[in-house]
């Protein structure tokens, strides 16, 4: 039995759109996004207090990079992982886990414009220095799609991944922060990659509890 602890909005998505796109039965256990994470029953599947946490075959797993490895090599059939030998294994460990290097910078703007109730609490520097920063994670996502290579519509020359779906989901995050509209290739690949059925399935349900209010919080001048 699988079971996959989720909070909407958060990591937690880039695994449950992974468990979709693999066809898996699960069952699913949302969260509020609150110190009921620090509760000790949570922090006993997930010792930092966060999500995801994967109960899978009796055992328990947390990071989203090491779950979605764990999956794609428990469940090779889809095709979603590069197994050892595979000529795209290294791309695809890379822009796997380049998915952490994204949403560290959506997660820094996350606090200082939902988690932070009084303005007084939030610095205009830290905004704008994290939305560039998220900027340049366009960059390199815009240069990789850019590669006069044939059949580049993903990150991986071989086709669609787990990579993409770890690089779209922290795309997913950052655009309440930093527009993708000046990455023309970088937004083309998301379009295509979210209108699949097992990312609008990886959303919040309608009447769903959201972490972000608004679809896009500028930074302050």
């Amino acid at each position: 039995m699988i079971v996959l602890h989720h909070c909407h909005q958060t990591r937690s998505m880039r695994t449950l759109w992974l468990l979709n796109e693999l066809d898996l039965a699960f069952s699913l256990r949302v969260h509020a996004f609150d110190r009921s994470l620090r509760e000790p029953e949570y922090l006993s599947l997930s010792p930092a207090g966060r999500v995801p946490a994967l109960e899978l075959d009796g055992e328990v797993y947390f990071e989203t990079g090491a779950i979605a490895e764990i999956l794609c090599e428990r469940f090779p059939e889809r095709g979603l992982g590069r197994p050892p030998g595979d000529i795209d294994r290294p791309d695809f460990l890379v822009w796997l886990h380049f998915a952490e290097t994204v949403t560290q910078h959506a997660a820094a703007l996350t606090q200082q414009h939902v988690a932070l109730y009084e303005d007084e609490m939030r610095s205009p520097l830290i905004m704008r220095l994290e939305a560039a920063r998220l900027r340049k994670c366009y960059a390199a996502i815009e240069g990789r799609l850019s590669t006069p290579v044939e059949n580049r519509d993903y990150l991986l020359t071989s086709g669609f991944s787990a990579a993409d779906i770890a690089v779209g989901q922290a795309v997913y995050m950052a655009r309440h922060f930093a527009q993708i509209d000046e990455f023309p290739e970088t937004a083309r690949w998301y379009d295509r990659i979210t209108e699949r059925e097992s990312f609008q399935d990886a959303l919040p349900p309608q009447g769903a509890e959201l972490l972000f209010e608004r679809d896009f919080y500028p930074a302050w001048d």
